[in-house]
């Protein structure tokens, strides 16, 4: 929707998602299921899913679960891991959509039936009822309005012409009065699908004063088959040209169609549904994207492009030339496509496509390629040899004077090492290319090419294997892409105790209070909030400088346009500019890329950002400038003081071990990508300097504290609303109470209303993410993996401000022994301060990134005794009740559990035996297993921290408005609570309501973050609820038969209270550094998770095949929800192990800003079978005995990255290469390639680092 110029909608009927269904009329079969299916979170996103099902089911009521993949492809989810939105999307397939193992007709978790016979409790795997849903039925849907196809079919239609401010959009009707306009106006752009044009208006501030749009042109629509091949119309979207092909496929000879599959492949995966929906076949190729995925495959194929103008028709190549953009070879003014003419391959003539890319689907190609082969007839002599590569510079690019010098040779390995040299002689990558990844880059190239020469081996063998030899069995593998397969998987929750009252919601799979809401777009986020009277827009001005003065700021010109109502800088800061050392506005010098120096505030937005463009700002650099740690330490530049933690002697037990070894660990940071932006809408009231403000956060306190401390007013002025937001992660605890700041300063200043809502990339650069962290480590061990001393130094990148570095790094500090007993420990941490935007809180706050450290010394060990790492972990894991290494006690019976659950119930050695088998056979790809256990922890160690208090009102007709301090950020807070009070009142959850959190009701809130949301809100719901029972107590017992209605209205008439106040003291935490022990946490969290992975040693892809997940919920309130968590956490912590990859320039400048560079999972990231167990204990201590579990699951994500590690090492065994080798995270594709060291990688040229300034460095 936001590249669809709203002139091209003439003529179409528009159905928004509200249309598809509403609570004011009636929802939607697929807006139910995927409410019900717990497919929504925070709710973002689930519009987004609703239309993209629905518009399947609209053109396809039975799909296939492959559809339901295909659909959702170009949607993105942060909250909940996928699995259960594809889910709610199968239910409309016809095949039934409960894994009954791949057809077999078993259940795969029945593997061994007598372990659950043992079991007291009942094992539950259903989280909806299926009986519920409404059926779908076509025939209620909205019919094309009938006046919309006579006016299309009008044959005395007429050229349209939309007249804008600035710009002329015109439709013509026919193809002569389409080239009459390309005459007059030779420099406007054609738009059909928007997908070119539109970025470059939105990212390069491009400007065309005429449009002009040939939609709907029927020459530009068609198909034609003629014996030599086919031609598609240049009008065709990319979904219309893959149709066409399936179609032409399925009719012709696999012989001919060898161009069309390429094609296919690479269309499966070309963007998402939505962008091939718009994008064309013409404008694609006219446009000739240095990424495009299917220029280098039809150039291979030969294609013809057919143009057509005034002066007629002509036909031009579609080759290297055209690619490159040779200027003999480009349109002639006035000319547009009218047609692609692809030739049918012959029998000698072999056509690929191939292509890697961060993600599998949904990203451009790091490099893809088409390269095309044609031999004389019945030889192997090379007749024609065709290579275009993409990705790799300005334009495609053509080997041609490589093919040349081929011509003539056969098709056999000493022409393939001939290619390979000189194609990376003729095709050069600059060291300091745009993108990076150079080296990595190059060896694509041939390893690509490589992949070509196997599948033409391949091809030739199938036609004549007496005379072409077979390429080797163990390189077969190697052809095959990694497929997308509908994810499959269980749930496993302990049932509901069958003698608890049926009206009790707790320990039930309650569907999230807001589903329904969010499936139809009807709840409301900040941004849905109406204008207001006079309201201004908020467009930010950044620094472009790392460490700088600021010599001028000249706003004159942005003040002189049009809209523009007022600049503000730190001048207009009427309190603190400076508040505990966060800064709102740049004052005399910058000290990060992307610090707020000033706002424009502006009737619009465009009127905003615009004036934004126009300040000028002059300035300085100072030194030093630092940007990674390793530069923090040169320059001892830190934030904080050390923290230690120490047990036994470190340095005594080192002397006494058998082997010793030291490393270190790189992790790299996460950007938290929740998907509704920071966004703040900031009232002021006319009276009393008082301000209201509306914005998604975790701390409203926090909010405002910064808003009191800049007006210089008291905090009794400001009150904050937070109804809920669409995903925090931990990026929403402190960032909005600066940004909410900044935005109260400009509503004070101008008395105006003020919405300020970041766009990706602002938020991406202003707000940072995830700390990186760089760990060093020395370890002491005996040669039977016993663990005896380990030294552990700790350096996190904290950014240019302290934000809550510090609480992260004790964090790391405290928990990173994770799940293992070593007697002599030591562990140092420093957070550093460095030229980069304020790393903040992230789920998991510190302990993903420590723990890496941790795993990578376990499995280093187990290298060097010749133990699987599974073995090491099990040697050194608690094992009976113990002390960490700050002496808190604690049990680790549960964390035994799901270690062993999860080997068993995951059959781990006997699957790391079949991979092992597996990796005997296939020498290109290689798969791995990795098992990785949890002690995790929740809450703070400061006891004040741990505070809540709720608010509960009864009213007289029995309905009850509950209020507390905590945050509805997606993980159903909000409905938990419900259960609490419906359980403690003992009513039906319909009577209770919970509309917001506000500052004004429960004052001095503490965040909602840490895991325990529920924990200490929970009590403190339930706290208020008893004191209202015991209240009506006297008047149950007189009339014990009646209902809650009559009881409420007789408490009123005896003037009893129907309003109370709960509180919760809090888990009594502490820590006392100077003595390095203390009470840290309340209790842990304990689990297991097993991943197997494949990974295709040439390209550095990789797949995810199985995850089995064993986490110790205690008891669970709502396993829907808590499954949920456990899974979304999973995703994201799989996404920051693996393809998610920010990227930093030398000068600190963040170019990773938006979903073009910045990759989080897809439905094709995720397990192929996904197994998750909430495994029973009992934690008395919290609300209902039950635990945290929303951050928990991120760490178990990492279990996949040492699966990574895994296949490596095979990889490297057989290449008799050394077991050991830096692991570092994120285990990119690229990471993967570079390290599984063969031919190719050493083949490529290297550049000597002290000569070039590279695109991007790593900050850890």
């Amino acid at each position: 929707a936001c590249l669809v110029p709203i002139c091209s909608l003439h003529g179409s009927a528009v159905t928004t998602v509200e249309g598809v269904g509403s609570i004011k009329t009636r929802i939607h079969p697929v807006q139910e299921r995927l409410a019900k299916c717990h497919g929504t979170q925070c709710g973002f996103c689930s519009p987004g899913m609703v239309m993209s099902i629905y518009t399947l089911l609209r053109n396809h009521p039975e799909p296939t679960p492959e559809q339901i993949m295909e659909a959702l492809g170009g949607n993105l989810c942060r909250c909940t891991g996928y699995r259960p939105i594809i889910e709610s999307g199968k239910t409309f397939c016809v095949e039934s959509s409960v894994c009954q193992l791949k057809g077999s007709g078993k259940c795969c978790m029945d593997q061994d039936e007598r372990a659950f016979v043992t079991r007291p409790e009942k094992i539950c795997t259903k989280l909806y009822n299926e009986d519920e849903f409404q059926t779908l039925d076509p025939s209620q849907e909205p019919i094309f309005p009938p006046e919309l196809i006579r006016m299309a079919e009008d044959p005395n239609k007429r050229r349209l012409t939309f007249q804008g401010e600035r710009t002329t959009w015109i439709t013509p009707v026919t193809l002569d009065d389409l080239l009459e306009l390309k005459v007059n106006f030779p420099k406007a752009p054609l738009i059909m699908g928007n997908t070119t044009v539109g970025p470059s208006i939105k990212f390069k501030d491009e400007f065309h004063p005429v449009f002009i749009s040939p939609l709907g042109l029927p020459e530009l629509h068609f198909v034609t088959t003629t014996d030599d091949g086919v031609t598609i119309g240049a009008g065709y979207s990319l979904t219309q040209l893959t149709d066409s092909l399936h179609f032409i496929v399925s009719e012709q000879p696999k012989e001919k169609t060898k161009t069309f599959h390429a094609l296919l492949k690479h269309l499966r995966t070309l963007a998402g549904a939505q962008i091939r929906n718009m994008a064309t076949l013409g404008g694609h190729v006219v446009s000739r994207p240095n990424f495009s995925d299917l220029n280098p495959i039809l150039a291979a194929g030969n294609a013809t492009i057919n143009l057509v103008s005034k002066e007629g028709e002509r036909q031009i190549p579609l080759n290297g030339p055209f690619l490159e953009r040779a200027p003999e070879a480009n349109l002639k003014s006035g000319e547009i496509v009218l047609s692609i003419s692809i030739p049918y391959s012959t029998q000698w003539h072999f056509v690929s496509g191939l292509r890697l890319a961060q993600r599998q689907e949904n990203a451009f190609a790091i490099v893809n390629a088409g390269m095309s082969v044609k031999f004389e007839d019945n030889t192997n002599m090379i007749q024609d040899l065709q290579m275009f590569f993409g990705s790799i510079g300005p334009t495609v690019v053509s080997a041609s004077q490589t093919c040349r010098q081929l011509v003539g040779r056969q098709w056999e390995d000493e022409m393939l090492s001939d290619a390979c040299r000189w194609v990376l002689d003729e095709i050069h990558i600059p060291p300091e290319a745009e993108g990076g990844m150079v080296e990595y880059r190059r060896t694509l190239l041939i390893s690509l090419l490589f992949k070509f020469y196997l599948k033409v081996r391949q091809g030739l063998n199938k036609m004549d294997p007496q005379k072409f030899p077979d390429i080797p069995e163990k390189f077969l593998s190697a052809l095959e892409d990694f497929p997308i397969e509908t994810p499959q998987g269980i749930q496993m929750f302990q049932c509901v105790d069958p003698y608890q009252s049926p009206q009790d919601p707790v320990g039930h799979p309650v569907m999230h209070q807001s589903a329904i809401k969010h499936a139809t777009g009807e709840a409301v986020f900040c941004d849905d909030m109406p204008s207001l009277d006079q309201e201004l827009f908020l467009a930010v001005v950044t620094s472009t400088r790392a460490h700088a003065k600021i010599i001028s700021i000249d706003t004159s010109e942005a003040l002189s346009l049009p809209g523009v109502a007022d600049v503000i800088t730190a001048e207009d800061v009427p309190g603190d500019n400076n508040h505990h050392g966060e800064i709102l506005y740049a004052q005399n010098e910058v000290i990060c890329v992307g610090q707020i120096i000033c706002t424009v505030a502006a009737d619009t937005y465009a009127h905003a950002k615009e004036a934004a463009k126009k300040v000028k700002i002059t300035f300085e650099d100072t030194e030093p400038r630092i940007i990674t740690i390793e530069q923090a330490l040169e320059h001892n530049s830190f934030l904080s003081a050390e923290k230690k933690i120490e047990q036994g002697n470190v340095e005594h037990a080192f002397k006494y071990v058998d082997q010793i070894i030291e490393g270190e660990v790189h992790v790299e940071g996460q950007e938290h990508f929740y998907m509704e932006t920071q966004t703040i809408l900031a009232i002021p009231k006319a009276e009393d300097k008082e301000m209201v403000l509306h914005l998604g956060t975790q701390f409203p306190t926090h909010v405002q504290e910064y808003v009191a401390a800049a007006l210089n007013v008291p905090r009794s002025r400001i009150a904050c609303h937070m109804k809920r937001a669409g995903g925090a992660f931990g990026g929403k605890v402190t960032k909005p109470a600066l940004l909410g700041a900044v935005s109260a300063v400009a509503a004070n200043k101008t008395g105006r209303p003020i919405r300020f809502i970041l766009e990706r990339g602002n938020d991406m650069l202003i707000t940072a993410g995830r700390h990186p962290l760089l760990g060093k480590y020395k370890i002491g061990f005996m040669n039977n993996g016993v663990i005896k001393a380990a030294d552990v130094e700790y350096y996190v990148n904290g950014g240019c401000t302290p934000d809550e570095s510090e609480l992260v790094l004790e964090f790391i500090v405290l928990k990173s022994e994770n799940a293992y007993y070593i007697p002599n420990f030591r562990c140092r941490g420093r957070v550093c301060k460095t030229n980069l935007p304020s790393n903040t809180a992230f789920r998991g706050f510190g302990f993903p990134q420590a723990t890496v450290v941790v795993e990578a010394y376990i499995n280093a060990v187990a290298s060097q005794c010749n133990l699987l790492p599974e073995e090491v972990k099990e040697i050194n894991m608690y094992k009976r009740t113990s002390k960490t290494a700050y002496k808190q006690t604690f049990n680790p019976e549960p964390l035994r559990r799901c270690w062993k659950e999860c080997l068993e119930k995951s059959s781990f050695y006997a699957r790391k035996q079949a991979a092992e088998e597996f990796n005997k056979k296939n020498y290109w790809k290689k798969r791995g297993l990795a098992a990785v256990p949890m002690k995790y922890t929740i809450g703070v160690p400061i006891a004040y921290y741990n505070q809540a208090a709720a608010l509960v009102h009864i009213y007289l007709d029995g309905s009850v408005l509950l209020t507390h301090g905590g945050c509805e950020l997606g993980q159903g807070l909000h409905t938990k609570m419900i259960q609490v009070a419906s359980r403690e009142l003992n009513i039906p959850p319909s009577y209770i309501h919970l509309s917001e959190t506000s500052t004004i009701t429960v004052p001095n809130a503490v965040f909602t973050a840490g895991s325990m949301g529920t924990d200490i809100n929970g009590k403190a719901v339930q706290n208020a609820c008893q004191i209202l029972m015991a209240r009506l107590q006297p008047i149950i017992r007189k009339n014990p038969e009646g209902k809650w209605e009559e009881w409420i209205a007789k408490a009123f008439e005896e003037s009893i209270s129907l309003s109370a106040t709960g509180y919760f003291k809090g888990y009594q935490t502490n820590m006392d550094w100077e003595k390095e022990e203390g009470d840290a946490y309340p209790y842990f969290v304990y689990g297991a998770s097993c991943s197997e992975v494949e990974i295709d040693c040439l390209t550095g892809g990789h797949k995810l095949l199985r995850t089995d997940i064993f986490m110790d919920a205690a008891f669970s309130i709502n396993p829907a929800l808590d499954i949920g968590q456990v899974e979304g956490a999973f995703i994201q912590g799989m996404g920051f192990y693996t393809i998610e990859e920010l990227k930093y320039s030398p000068e600190g400048v963040l170019h990773s800003r938006g979903p073009d560079d910045y990759k989080i999972p897809t439905v094709t990231e995720i397990p192929e079978e996904f197994y998750v167990t909430l495994v029973r204990s009992r934690n008395p201590i919290a609300i209902y005995s039950s635990k945290g579990l929303g951050e928990a699951g991120m760490f178990l994500g990492s279990s996949v990255l040492f699966a990574i590690y895994d296949a490596v090492t095979a990889a490297r065994r057989e290449r008799g290469l050394s077991k050991t080798f830096a692991i570092s995270s994120p285990a990119t594709p690229e990471l993967i390639r570079m390290t599984c060291v063969d031919q190719f990688t050493d083949m490529i040229p290297r550049d000597d680092p002290s000569t070039f300034t590279p695109w991007s460095i790593r900050v850890s």
